[in-house]
């Protein structure tokens, strides 16, 4: 679930970028087990239990580790980490 400021995609809504109020549910990690979270002003970073690394919001200067600077308005896997397991 996420809430708050909505620009930039940091809340993981996809195409809503408004402002939540409430905790909305983050429909993109549905399934998954989150065990760590990270918010930045313009950009979110989940861990989720088998070690995967997620991040979304606005990829500015490469800030989440895509390997480029497009925004993501949804969860996506950070695939650099392939095959580790990172732990918080």
């Amino acid at each position: 679930h996420a809430w708050g400021l909505g620009e930039s995609g940091c809340l993981g809504h996809g195409e809503d970028l408004s402002n939540q109020l409430l905790p909305k549910k983050v429909e993109a990690l549905a399934g998954q087990r989150v065990v760590a979270v990270s918010a930045g002003g313009d950009h979110s970073l989940a861990l989720t239990a088998d070690g995967a690394v997620w991040s979304w919001g606005d990829g500015d200067d490469g800030r989440l580790g895509h390997g480029n600077r497009e925004w993501q308005l949804q969860p996506k896997k950070i695939e650099a980490f392939a095959g580790q397991r990172v732990v918080a």
